[in-house]
């Protein structure tokens, strides 16, 4: 990096955790710096139309038109078509709003032209006004699909079923990702992550948000060849996630719900791990499973909160050399 040169940043999201990471992460870093590579596994076609929901996330949220009362969908949203959508007898148990259902046709229009996930969702975040670089890990379908613990034997679920019509109540037995053994990174992915100065693994659910982007085929290989360049911060507080099933899912996948769990599933391609004061007891153990543990205020509470957050995770870096 040369005098003056800003010190690039990649991150790896899925879902509100790594959206309002984001958000903190762009009041203390140029936009223009910063990568966000994000999940894709819960994409899933619905009513004819392509839907991203963890990039529609960040995205609702970094333009600052996120619902602040669900972390989902958009602000100000109207309901008139899922509204006559249900009076007919049609599907309306996922949520999509008036707004939100324009910007679905217009990737499925979009895609129907020849135009790859990468280069809508590009042209997305551009009539947003961002200007950071928003990535989907991979241009390739990757669907995940959950296999409830009851009954024995029961039939994969698709992840917004499992998500969203059952709120996330049912327990998990395994969880699977179809079409990630072929997938490719999405182009500019894997230079993204050689090039940064600091790769973020934001706090997300290891399981269903951050798995399917390092399962990506040459993902986790380059993370891994970059390992003492990658700070990862913990989705888990006091052994319990702040938001989503990730605590719960962990307990039933057999890991330890706990920041020492998260260690062990990160220390193969993390150095470093970001954890709350709740769990600074824990701060030996996380040691010993192979990451240098950093203790700080994780709760994103609110955008400052949010900002200190970041900052602490790319000092954590610097304090290792990296920047």
């Amino acid at each position: 990096m040369t005098s003056g040169e800003s010190a690039t940043i990649a991150v790896l999201a899925g879902g509100v955790g790594a959206a309002r990471f984001l958000r903190g992460l762009l009041r203390v870093r140029k936009a223009t710096d910063v990568t966000a590579i994000v999940n894709v596994g819960d994409d899933f076609t619905l009513h004819g139309l392509n839907i991203s929901p963890d990039l529609d996330t960040v995205t609702y949220t970094l333009a600052d038109q996120i619902n602040p009362e669900t972390g989902w969908g958009r602000a100000g949203e109207t309901w008139r078509v899922l509204t006559e959508l249900g009076r007919l007898g049609g599907q309306d148990w996922f949520k999509l709003g008036d707004l939100d259902l324009a910007l679905h046709l217009f990737r499925t229009q979009r895609r129907s032209e020849g135009a790859s996930l990468s280069q809508v969702t590009a042209e997305i975040a551009a009539s947003f006004g961002l200007e950071l670089t928003l990535l989907p890990v991979s241009d390739d379908a990757i669907a995940t699909r959950i296999t409830p613990a009851e009954p024995d034997g029961a039939a994969e679920i698709d992840f917004q079923e499992y998500f969203v019509a059952h709120q996330h109540g049912i327990a998990v037995s395994s969880i699977r990702f179809a079409g990630i053994d072929t997938a490719k990174p999405a182009p500019s992915v894997l230079d993204a992550l050689k090039d940064a100065e600091t790769v973020v693994v934001a706090p997300s659910n290891p399981f269903v948000s951050i798995s399917p982007v390092v399962g990506v085929p040459q993902v986790r290989e380059m993370l891994a060849s970059r390992r003492e360049h990658v700070v990862a911060v913990s989705p888990i507080v006091s052994g319990a996630s702040i938001k989503g099933p990730a605590g719960a899912m962990m307990s039933e996948l057999g890991h330890e719900p706990s920041v020492v769990g998260v260690a062990r599933l990160y220390a193969g391609f993390a150095s470093t791990l970001v954890i709350d004061h709740a769990d600074a007891v824990l701060a030996g153990e996380v040691a010993q499973a192979g990451m240098t543990p950093v203790v700080t205020d994780t709760i994103m509470a609110d955008p400052k909160r949010a900002a200190s957050l970041a900052r602490t995770t790319l000092e954590a870096a610097s304090a290792r050399g990296i920047t």
